[in-house]
């Protein structure tokens, strides 16, 4: 897929330039010219808002297509996509004209906004969008057989986020969410990367346009420090490559900065600000064998310092749609990078996903997606990061000066936000700007022995939650817990308040004089532990019956809590809940820390750290009490050698039976002798460690291989 073609399509508003541009993607054959004839014969007189011809947006529907898929029959459903529901051509004459492939293209995408008008809430309804778009999206794709119909759609909604200036505010506000909750998702799934970081970013400037400014203006400003920064590294790690081994033409790095919307969640989601999000920066390095990817990754991790805890090889175990790469983070000089290793193949997959196999190879229509039935954010498993890499414990010190000439000894390795701290644990809470050898540098900038440091503090308590990997001594990683971990109290205790004050059905701030007059302890922890929410509601209550002030508001009222489960999400409420909601502003994923606000039955459920979510609680809305369900199953692979023997199959299925150990498939007899045959199976527990669980069953039979399959590589 070339990307200049997909942008072209934004600056394109005439016919013939429209056509120009599509026989540059596709050849040019009298089927296709059929099509185009048709599809602008059916659409004659009809206009978009912007006052151009209707028909244009087909045509660059159909060249978007083209640019990542080709495919005649996706090409000339997507110039034809509109006409059934604007037009008075029918399903049938369609497939008497062009075919029954394209006709039955036609018609799922025609049945995806028939599911839109009935699923879809109403734009005079004041129910929140996003609860409908998830019963919409779940809908989509219970119902949408063919994926191709699907990328179709993906490429007629990116046309429509480019010209969406053309409607007015609540409109675009609409389809923007639209867009983020049912469409970006499903692309996600797909794995065509390029559509869904286009869409969430077009999304993402209409629904948050402040915090877009923000973002863009921080990368505006720092442009050049950020190209001299990447334009640095990658000319080290080529020149790394080809010292090692590596021909010129074997390899290519290229650059990125993590799209705006994805800078965003990540601040959301970590609450912290754009200078500490760690994967800002990132260098993808390209070669042609999967063995070079891991020569790579060794020149990578001799070279530059990775940072413990952000390792993962999708190679090895790919992701279920086909994603393959090596991801790692590494210090260099002043800054973090995300270093990306994939070689070519894997790249095409990554960036088209399952147009891939239209693109660069034949058929694709029975690729299998089963794994798209589980597209629901609030049910994919919170991403467990391996230790690969450990601390030395015999790593050399070096000795670093104040201004002052005062000496500190850290560990090689440390920052400069580990010398704060050691200095003062004040002046680490409170860095805010350092100077090494006179010169302005990071708070992460790695030191050198002999280094002058000079830190300089703002008034209050500075959390940085996300970086607490990124220091070496364990005085700063302790203090910043700390930190961190008062203000998540902090949070809890305001949840609390608006929990207890939505099932006495009493105003904040007279719950926080309750709590303050009989001197409650532990109020935070009223947002983290059911038992403890139910005893301090029959303390108060029993407080306040004993007031005659209040008795009779007692007996109006009824306080007790039903217990809800609802997906992975565990709900404490006296009203009724009857469906979760997950919004687009934070996207927490399971084992985040959570909250739940109560609106018309509903629980919407945002990160604790998330803003939008901050400033509904500081509104003091109506909350629930929520958790994620603590029993987990674990998903298991097992390759076991059986005793080729009448009933000893039989007897190993009892004895997991026994275990709870619940299989979900066998396959038996891959290969076999005459005295043992392999038996591979996969199962669910809700046993979590994997060595105590390997005990168990080589109790009973020989394991050849044992993985966990939903492992961080999986979600």
């Amino acid at each position: 897929m070339n990307q200049v073609d997909i942008e072209k399509v934004k600056h394109l508003h005439d016919i013939d330039g429209a056509l120009q541009h599509l026989f540059t993607l596709i050849q040019k054959t009298p089927k296709l010219q059929d099509a185009i004839t048709f599809s602008i014969d059916a659409h004659e007189g009809q206009w978009r808002k912007s006052g151009e011809p209707y028909v244009i947006h087909p045509i660059l529907v159909a060249s978007i297509v083209a640019s990542i898929a080709s495919n005649e029959a996706m090409v000339i459903a997507a110039l034809l996509h509109d006409i059934v529901e604007d037009t008075e051509v029918s399903i049938e004459e369609i497939e008497q004209k062009f075919g029954e492939d394209v006709a039955h293209l036609v018609s799922g995408l025609t049945k995806i906004d028939n599911i839109r008008d009935s699923e879809l809430v109403a734009s005079s309804s004041d129910e929140k969008l996003i609860v409908s778009a998830l019963s919409f999206r779940k809908m989509l794709l219970a119902s949408i057989q063919d994926v191709r119909v699907l990328v179709v759609k993906l490429c007629d909604r990116l046309h429509n986020m480019f010209t969406l200036d053309a409607l007015p505010p609540h409109k675009q506000k609409r389809i923007s969410e639209e867009t983020l909750v049912v469409y970006a998702p499903i692309a996600h799934r797909l794995g065509i990367s390029y559509i869904k970081n286009l869409l969430e970013d077009l999304s993402f400037a209409y629904l948050f346009p402040e915090q877009k400014h923000f973002i863009d203006n921080y990368l505006d400003i720092n442009y050049h420090a950020i190209e001299m920064k990447i334009n640095d590294i990658k000319q080290h790690i080529t020149n790394l490559l080809v010292q090692n081994g590596f021909c010129e033409d074997e390899f290519e790095i290229l650059s990125r900065i993590k799209h705006r919307y994805s800078i965003y969640l990540k601040m959301q989601r970590k609450g912290v600000s754009i200078d500490e999000v760690l994967d800002l920066l990132a260098i993808r390095i390209l070669v042609e064998k999967p063995l070079q990817c891991y020569d790579a990754l060794g020149i990578v991790h001799l070279n530059f310092q990775p940072l413990a805890s952000r390792f993962k090889d999708y190679i090895a175990v790919s992701k279920e749609n086909s994603y393959q790469t090596i991801h790692t983070t590494v210090f260099y000089k002043t800054a973090i990078f995300e270093v990306q290793i994939r070689t070519y193949e894997m790249h095409k997959t990554a960036e088209l996903g399952v147009a891939a196999h239209w693109k660069y190879k034949s058929g694709g229509n029975n690729i299998k997606l089963d794994w798209l039935n589980n597209l629901q954010y609030q049910n994919e498993s919170i991403e467990d990061f391996y230790e690969l890499i450990k601390n030395d414990l015999y790593s050399e010190d070096i000795s670093v000066f104040s201004p002052t000439g005062d000496a500190f000894t850290l560990p090689r390795g440390a920052v400069v936000l580990d010398f704060a701290y050691a200095v003062h644990t004040d002046i680490g809470n409170k860095a805010n700007i350092a100077y090494v050898n006179k010169t302005k540098v990071s708070l992460l900038t790695k030191l050198n022995n002999g280094d002058i440091v000079k830190v300089e503090t703002v008034d209050d308590v500075v959390t940085r939650c996300s970086w607490i990997d990124a220091v070496k001594t364990s005085k700063a990683k302790t203090n910043m817990k700390l930190n961190c971990n008062a203000r998540l109290r902090d949070i809890n205790t305001r949840i609390a308040v608006n929990i207890v004050a939505t099932i006495m059905g009493l105003n904040p701030s007279r719950i926080m004089e309750w709590f303050k007059s009989n001197a409650c302890e532990n109020i935070a922890h009223i947002a983290t532990d059911a038992e403890h929410l139910k005893n301090v509601l029959h303390k108060y209550i029993v407080e306040i019956s004993k007031n005659s002030r209040f008795r009779r508001f007692i007996t109006r009222h009824r306080f007790k809590l039903k217990h809800y489960k609802i997906g992975a999400i565990e709900l404490y409420a006296n009203n009724s809940v009857h469906d979760v909601v997950f919004d687009y502003c934070c996207h927490p994923k399971f084992g985040d820390e959570i909250m739940a606000f109560y609106e018309k039955g509903k629980a919407h459920i945002h990160h604790k750290m998330c803003q939008k979510g901050g400033e509904e609680l500081h509104k003091k809305h109506k909350m629930v009490f929520v958790q994620w369900t603590k029993e987990n199953l674990y998903r298991y692979k097992l390759i076991a050698s059986l005793h080729n023997e009448k009933g000893a199959l039989a007897e190993f299925l009892a004895y997991l039976a026994k275990q709870n150990i619940d299989i979900t498939s066998i396959e038996l007899g891959k290969e076999n002798t005459d005295y043992i045959k392999y038996c591979d199976i996969v199962f669910e527990s809700k046993e979590a460690d994997i060595n105590t669980l390997r005990g168990k069953i080589e109790s009973k039979i020989k394991v050849v291989h044992l993985v966990r399959s939903d492992d961080a590589y999986k979600n």
